[in-house]
């Protein structure tokens, strides 16, 4: 088979080594082969940036391995064509695995042009995901603090969550508060109710009423206080999240425009995808890559059903609410979704490929 490239080099990534084998093309049409075997501190990997460049190495691949693979591919990235391959498209021969034999195998693919590089998005658009990440991670732990202190109050016989529509609006968590301190009277905490809450003071006071002991108003301080830090927090991390997407203002206020896509599931949306839409050829293959497509599973000239493909980031499972400010009457998310044509181009991989 022809060479596609005269200078490559693969990379086997492990937690702690880096085995690189580069490949030379010389005149004679002959293989050069060179193994060599680094750290993954920064300094050790700044070696390995070194000699490749002192090699001529133009192409460096390798496999998008847990988390691994990114310091590496942050040092070399802007000096060579970089390559992130999905692991399973690159499977050696079964019996023949050695760090230095993936090393060989990638960089033999890779100089043959057999590598499908996968969706390695440009460093700002990696740092909001990084952003929109975290945040889904902190709505889970605030969830799950909530779900904790219902779980207490309901072993104290408080009923507040079966009369207020939200136990943790601006009346739940000053009741809440008041139950902690273990001052107020029933009565006293049902006259904080605003709103149309205060219509149903006469069902909170009899729910208020309970069997608070020093042990529920203990583990209901610290869980009060764990939520005020996970507000705070959510809140700072939202305004850098804003901050961040200055630059996508327009893609952002076009993604509003769909029915029940709040700022925070666009946000999502732009730090998945990207705002480059080149890097996906066809409406289908981005449909695949963000997982909204079914898998195929046919048999026998028979079409099973089949479960939607993997990393389906449009989930409400993965976003966290991602039907906020949408009424069941609007229905599910458009089926089409567009993002203006003159995006700024800059995204490195892929064709569909294993996300990063």
């Amino acid at each position: 088979m022809e060479l596609q490239i005269q200078r490559g080099c693969g990379l086997d990534v492990h937690q702690a080594t880096v085995v690189a084998c580069l490949l030379t093309v010389l005149a004679d049409g002959k293989v050069k082969k060179q193994i060599r075997a680094f750290g993954t501190t920064t300094r050790e990997l700044l070696a390995l940036s070194q000699w490749l460049q002192g090699e001529g190495c133009t192409h460096v691949a390798m496999e998008s391995t847990g988390v691994y693979w990114k310091p590496v591919y942050a040092v070399l990235e802007g000096t060579f064509e970089l390559i992130v391959a999905n692991a399973q498209h690159i499977k050696n021969v079964p019996g023949r695995k050695t760090d230095v034999k993936d090393a060989e195998w990638i960089a033999d693919l890779l100089l043959h042009g057999l590598l499908r590089p996968s969706f390695v998005p440009p460093k700002p658009i990696r740092e909001l995901r990084d952003l929109t990440r975290y945040r889904r991670k902190l709505v889970e732990s605030r969830s799950a603090e909530r779900n904790r202190l219902l779980k207490v109050l309901e072993t104290a016989n408080i009923k507040l969550a079966s009369v207020a529509s939200d136990a943790f609006g601006v009346s739940g968590m000053q009741m809440l508060t008041a139950l902690a301190e273990g001052k107020a009277t029933p009565a006293e905490m049902a006259e904080l109710a605003k709103g149309r809450l205060r219509e149903k003071i006469p069902q909170l006071e009899p729910a208020l009423e309970g069997r608070m002991e020093e042990h529920h108003r203990y583990l209901l301080k610290l869980q009060l206080r764990r939520m005020r830090d996970l507000d705070q927090d959510l809140a700072e991390l939202e305004e850098r999240i804003q901050q961040r997407l200055e630059p996508y203002r327009e893609q952002l206020q076009l993604l509003e425009e769909i029915p029940g896509v709040d700022w925070t599931l666009a946000a999502v949306i732009i730090a998945e995808l990207g705002v480059d839409m080149k890097v996906f050829p066809t409406a289908s293959q981005l449909a695949s890559w963000a997982g909204v497509s079914p898998g195929n599973n046919e048999s026998a000239g028979k079409r099973r059903n089949a479960r939607v493909t993997k990393g389906n980031f449009l989930s409400e499972d993965r976003l966290g609410g991602g039907r906020a400010g949408r009424h069941p009457s609007q229905g599910n998310l458009p089926a089409r979704q567009v993002l203006p044509p003159e995006s700024p181009a800059g995204c490195e991989a892929s064709r569909g490929g294993h996300r990063s």
